[in-house]
């Protein structure tokens, strides 16, 4: 029998799994890791604590799946996007990472967006915003404040890189990251060269790596060294993998033009596949070949989700009961009673691009309680997710089903709002952790056990339950999220107010 391993490199810790080619998990285990979190938004991690997470796990994995290493074929892995390293010539970091959170290179994302680059079509059209999160902003901030780091770095890449040459000794970027996360794109040049030019950022085209590989291509096997650190063989294939979102895409099988993935948790991110390239004010995108051959990525997102329950709970003083939450709340009638919740508690990424954008909280009487507030939440989330959807369908994006992945899963109730609000039926595969199954499938591809990643979804990624939308919370809904989209014009031209949303 053979096998493969599947790592999930998330924020907070690094999960394996060990699959088999049917798509079951035999095994699974993860570490965690820190991050050090500092004034001006700033967010690092170092990676030598992803390496020795990804030892320890990996291991332990294969000893809870009781497989021999010996039968492992090949290792995938998936990671959190634009946490940018720089290493020197032996791959070794020469400062902490900066994770994706670090928002610190706010000046230079307008810098980017200054210099109307036609790479800049992946944002909203080339309207913007550039993100401070993205590769070539805090590329730019490095060579700004630390040029001593940005000078002595060999590689200027992400996490996934950074294991990639721990793996095998290979400079290998990821299409996938490349693509959705440094202004890469292989309907044109490639790397974005006249857009780092413009910034004074030449040397950073031979600090990327000098390879891109697709997601699911062979990149070479093991070192010795780095075998006999995660308990496996020189003979393993380490098979490209990419972000832990856009690889879920696969894990949740959506890889059809017009299929649309939501994965969710403290965020909501939403990915449409098309079968043509398609640039929108208020989306992200589209990305060509970042996940399938041939096929582009269309993205929305909302910046504040799962976090919003979490603030929930902050203000019952730290515990919440959602089981009671989800049956109380799901005995009341849509529109809780005349509640609206406007989800842009951190702003909002898409479709207004607004993140000075707030959250609030419409229509309170003191017959509310919990239930209300927390029903409420959950419909103003999934009306976000409704604008996002209408945002698509303006550019000519139409989806006839959600596929949903994520935290959201474990809730009946929120599924069902997601439905009835968008009008569409809600898929949730058999298994909930989808960058794990996306990366066990891609590692299946490279292994060769299916000719496509098509071929390996149809044979490892498991169809679950499916939740259609009711037509009288359906009709009932469309009145309600007409009231919600009120909200932001309305609320966009208050005065401004010391929660620092001026305008």
């Amino acid at each position: 029998m053979a096998y493969v391993v599947a790592v999930d490199g998330g924020t907070e810790s690094l999960r394996a799994g060990v699959y088999d080619p049917s798509g079951a998990c035999l095994g699974q285990a993860s570490h965690p890791y820190g991050t050090e979190f500092a004034p001006g938004a700033r967010a690092e991690q170092n990676p030598e604590d992803w390496w020795t997470a990804l030892g320890i796990a990996t291991k332990a994995a294969l000893a809870k799946a009781g497989v021999d290493p010996q039968a492992v074929e090949a290792i995938c892995l998936t990671t959190t996007s634009c946490t940018v390293v720089a290493l020197d010539a032996e791959g070794n970091a020469l400062r902490p990472a900066l994770l994706w959170m670090d928002v610190r290179a706010g000046e230079e994302a307008q810098a980017v967006l200054a210099t109307g680059d036609p790479a800049l079509a992946a944002n909203g059209a080339g309207r913007g915003p550039v993100s401070a999160e993205w590769m070539i902003p805090k590329a730019l901030w490095l060579k700004r404040h630390e040029p001593h780091i940005f000078e002595r770095a060999v590689t200027i890449g992400e996490y996934q890189d950074f294991m990639t040459i721990r793996l095998t000794g290979r400079r290998v970027a990821s299409l996938n990251n490349a693509s959705i996360r440094w202004h890469y794109a292989t309907t044109r040049e490639g790397f974005a060269a006249s857009l780092v030019t413009a910034l004074g950022l030449e040397a950073l085209l031979d600090k990327w790596p000098p390879e891109v590989a697709a997601p699911g291509a062979v990149i070479g096997t093991l070192t010795a060294r780095a075998a006999e650190h995660i308990g496996l063989h020189s003979g393993v294939k380490l098979v490209q993998g990419g972000a832990d979102a856009l690889i879920g895409m696969i894990g949740l099988g959506v890889a059809k033009p017009g299929q649309l993935a939501l994965i969710t948790g403290s965020s909501h991110l939403q990915f449409g596949v098309s079968d043509r390239e398609v640039h929108h004010p208020g989306l992200w995108g589209s990305y060509p070949d970042a996940v399938y051959p041939a096929r582009h990525i269309i993205e929305g997102g909302q910046t504040s989700t799962g976090s919003i329950l979490q603030w929930m709970k902050r203000l019952m003083g730290g515990t919440m009961d959602l089981d009671a939450l989800n049956t109380a709340a799901a005995r009341l009638e849509p529109g809780c009673d005349g509640l609206i919740v406007q989800d842009h508690f951190q702003g909002n990424r898409t479709p207004y691009v607004d993140p000075l954008s707030r959250g609030a909280v419409i229509g309170l009487t003191l017959a509310h309680g919990p239930e209300h507030i927390f029903r409420a939440i959950i419909e103003g989330i999934s009306f976000g997710t409704r604008a996002i959807l209408d945002q698509m369908a303006e550019a000519g994006f139409r989806s006839t089903e959600l596929t949903v992945g994520g935290g959201a899963t474990a809730s009946e109730l929120w599924l069902q709002i997601h439905a009835d609000t968008s009008g569409l039926p809600v898929c949730v595969p058999a298994s909930s952790a989808a960058p794990s199954v996306g990366a066990a499938v891609l590692a299946a591809h490279g292994a060769g056990h299916f000719a496509s990643i098509d071929e390996g979804i149809a044979a490892m990624v498991r169809p679950g339950r499916r939740i259609e939308p009711r037509a009288r919370e359906a009709t009932r809904y469309d009145e309600i999220y007409q009231r919600y989209r009120a909200l932001y014009p309305a609320l966009k031209n208050l005065p401004a107010t010391s929660t620092g949303a001026a305008r």
